[in-house]
């Protein structure tokens, strides 16, 4: 009586383990030989219209300057209601240095940027004084540079600190190369732009990310800031929620640079 009980029990568990086994096989054939099971038809991508050309916005873009006018953009500072003091004249916004710089009116968190500008044909200085311009893909305050900023510069034969060049996030990531057009010629920025993320406490939950393109060559490839940028200082993280895109003024006495054909779209 005692030896059929194990006996019994090693039988129905050598069946339960040949059904099994059956059972796994019979699945995995079926999945080789029936390709929907792999297939997936919802949620269906919305449909976008792509621009004529490259560059051109897309349909869904939220067009932020198209040559016409800074309406969508703002004189930087407290006052949230002065006009965008720069100069638009043949489809194109020049800086106006006195005027300071300008910011979007609206206010953003995940986004794909595009923006082109151009360095004067007749640029003059060197170093951080030729060309100097920045795009904050974050402006988290009214007053001074506050936020993430992309540089803008003449980095066509012209040296300064490589964290500081056309294609950095300034004093952070050095840019992985330099496709630096030669000044008087139109250059472009395509911005993949993740947000940081902040817990109630207001401590870091995921820092910010960005991608970039400078005239369709890779710079930035998902590099992962480690706070605001800032020229003088170790960067940081403050707690913030959307916030507006600003182009710099810069303070240095060279000839100021040109903007056009800027677009977004919100991820």
């Amino acid at each position: 009586m005692h030896t059929i009980a194990p006996l019994v029990s090693r039988k129905f568990f050598t069946l339960l383990l040949f059904l099994f086994s059956m059972n796994s096989l019979i699945h995995a054939q079926n999945q080789q030989g029936d390709p929907k099971l792999t297939e997936v038809y919802t949620p269906v991508p919305n449909i976008v219209t792509p621009g004529n050309t490259v560059g051109q916005p897309p349909s869904d873009a939220i067009v932020l300057f198209d040559g016409k006018n800074l309406d969508q953009w703002r004189a930087e500072g407290t006052d949230t209601a002065r006009k965008a003091g720069w100069k638009v004249e043949d489809g194109i916004a020049t800086v106006d240095k006195h005027a300071g710089g300008i910011v979007t009116r609206q206010s953003f968190t995940d986004y794909q940027l595009h923006a082109e500008y151009r360095i004067p044909e007749n640029i003059t200085g060197s170093g951080q004084a030729r060309g100097n311009s920045g795009i904050f893909l974050a402006c988290v305050g009214n007053e001074g540079d506050q936020g993430y900023e992309l540089q803008v510069l003449d980095s066509y034969n012209n040296t300064t600190y490589v964290n500081g060049q056309a294609g950095s996030i300034y004093k952070q990531g050095i840019p992985l190369v330099n496709p630096c057009r030669k000044p008087g010629e139109w250059q472009s920025y395509d911005v993949v732009w993740t947000a940081p993320r902040f817990k109630e406490d207001g401590t870091l939950e995921s820092p910010a990310r960005v991608t970039v393109f400078l005239n369709g060559v890779l710079v930035q490839n998902n590099f992962e800031l480690k706070g605001q940028t800032l020229y003088i200082g170790k960067p940081f993280y403050k707690k913030h929620g959307p916030a507006p895109i600003k182009l710099q003024a810069h303070g240095d006495k060279s000839e100021p640079i040109s903007y056009r054909n800027i677009w977004l779209r919100p991820l």
